[in-house]
């Protein structure tokens, strides 16, 4: 019997970028997929339960990045499918989540839209509250996001339509797992 050994799929980005559209979609066309369970860590559910109480300095996204990714690996050594969505903004802590999860069990998918494009789309009203000053440290205005330094996939949200984005990711998934497929018995 053909089974999916456990991978993640690490969605960064800006807010606005397209984390959660792409990682809903992923998720969808995997779990189509026999012999392939996937599980989807979205930064904003987990700050509503395991994250909750983290604020958003450094110090505390970093927390909040490194509990997601020993979730992630414990769904990985499980054999799970995981897809993570999460800003991710520093390149060190990019650096830690592939640590964490390991360097052969992790891609890492940025997902690349101008700030303007973000500002526009603005689902959750987070850049308007920004700009009026009511959120402290905004990621890519007043909080860094380093550009991606390495990734396994750069995926340009900004310039192309959600099901082209969608079909290059579902596509780099599906490569990227049968190449990694095993017998079991």
């Amino acid at each position: 019997m053909e089974s999916t050994s456990g991978h993640v799929f690490w969605l960064f980005g800006l807010s606005g970028a397209g984390k959660s559209t792409l990682s809903i979609a992923l998720q969808r066309a995997l779990n189509e997929t026999p012999g392939t369970a996937a599980l989807l860590l979205d930064g904003d559910r987990l700050r509503e339960g395991l994250c909750r109480g983290l604020g958003f300095s450094d110090l505390d996204r970093t927390e909040n990045l490194r509990r997601a990714a020993e979730v992630a690996r414990l769904g990985v050594e499980s054999g799970l499918v995981v897809i993570a969505a999460f800003i991710t903004p520093l390149e060190t802590q990019r650096r830690m989540v592939e640590s964490i999860v390991g360097r052969d069990s992790i891609s890492l998918v940025y997902l690349a839209a101008a700030l303007d494009v973000c500002r526009r789309r603005d689902v959750k009203g987070l850049y308007g509250r920004a700009a009026a000053g009511g959120v402290e440290k905004m990621t890519g205005v007043s909080s860094t996001f380093d550009a991606a330094q390495a990734c396994d996939l750069r995926i340009e949200t900004g310039a192309e339509s959600i099901e082209g984005s969608t079909g290059k990711l579902v596509e780099f998934a599906r490569g990227r797992l049968g190449k990694r497929r095993r017998v079991s018995g």
